[in-house]
This record gives C-alpha cells, structure tokens and sequence, in this order.
C-alpha cells in the first residue's frame, strides 16, 4: 500500500491542497491521500486555530468527491502538541511494515525539519515528498541535505503546478467580505459561512 500523507492546519483547507494532493497521487502512483488536520501544531502552538472538528468538516466536505481521498482525525485525537513523527509512527503500527507512507511538505516546511522532533526517525518512517519551482534555488536545500544525513537519498522533489493561494489570505478575504469563490471548494465555503468563521463578530 503506497499511501501519501497530507497535514496542515488545513484553516480552511483551499483548492491549492487538493492541486497537490491529486498531483501526488498521479505522479507517485499512490493508492490513497490521507489528509490529517493538525491538533496542536507545535510550529503554531502561539497561533489561535480554528476548531479542530469545524476544520476536519471543512476537509470531508472538500475532498467527498474523490475516492482516493481521506480524511484522518489521528491528530484531533491526540491531547498536546502534535509532532509529525508520532504521528507517523502511529500510522505505521496501524498499517503495518508493508506500507510505503509518502510525506507531502511544502519547501518551506521542508527547511525547517531540523528543528522538528526527531527528524532522523521520521526519515525512517516516510519518504518525504516536495513540490518545486523551476525558479528554486538549491543552496539552501544542498545545507539541509548536509544536516540531516540519509535525507538525500529519500527526498523526492517534483515539480508540479504552484497555486498561489495560503489559509492566511482566505481568512482576510473572509473577514474582509470579498469572494473566496474558486479559492475553496463551494462546500467549503458555504460551511464557513454557514458557521461565521473568520469575521470578527462570528456572522455570515
């Protein structure tokens, strides 16, 4: 089973998330994509997050068209902070050794991986999966390449379509009152506005 493994805060989750996760799927052969909002994401442990059950709604109701997407409450679940290797290494017990887990990251996460919690296991764990630009200088991934030992045999660099869209820009559009239309799934959309997320007051 060749499974990719996609997370974020996933606040909202936009078409940009499922441009990747369907380019994954296609070019690495992979039997399914797992979509994992995060709990407590440590790299945003002093950042306010959206609940995390309106974020999972937001995810099932974005990916319920595709047959090879899932979405996964393993991280919801967990109290604390959450760290991707335990993650990982929860989802390797479920599945077993005989499943291949492709990590899918951004650069920008990507570059930060020695900071993560113990970058070696999870290098064990999955082969790390990164979208690039043509443009992309390789000057900073050739010193992580030096960090982290074995992750230049494991890294899988592909070069795929760059969607310029981030949950950042969609919550001020929200709360700004200007169309999100085609940036999130309609479903998406009306759920947010259903439930008044991001505007300051709590309306739609």
């Amino acid at each position: 089973m060749r499974v990719g493994i996609l997370g974020g805060t996933f606040d909202p989750v936009h078409v940009g998330h499922l441009i990747i996760a369907e380019e994954a799927l296609s070019r690495l052969a992979l039997d399914q994509v797992l979509f994992i909002p995060a709990g407590q994401p440590w790299l945003k442990a002093d950042k306010p997050v959206s609940p995390g059950e309106q974020r999972l709604e937001m995810v099932r109701l974005a990916i319920s068209s595709n047959p090879f997407f899932r979405a996964s409450s393993v991280e919801l679940d967990r109290s604390g902070l959450t760290y991707s290797v335990d993650t990982l290494e929860a989802l390797q017990q479920e599945w077993g050794p005989g499943a291949e887990i492709y990590f899918i990251l951004g650069m920008d996460a990507l570059l930060t991986l020695p900071q993560w919690k113990e970058p070696a296991r999870l290098l064990e764990l999955c082969t790390p999966v990164v979208f690039t630009r043509p443009d992309q200088p390789s000057s900073a991934l050739d010193d992580l390449v030096n960090q982290l030992p074995g992750l230049k045999e494991k890294l899988q660099l592909v070069e795929g379509p760059q969607i310029g869209v981030s949950g950042t820009e969609i919550r001020r559009r929200v709360e700004a009152r200007t169309s999100t239309r085609y940036l999130v799934p309609l479903a998406v959309e009306q759920f947010i506005a259903k439930h008044g997320l991001y505007t300051k007051d709590g309306s739609s």
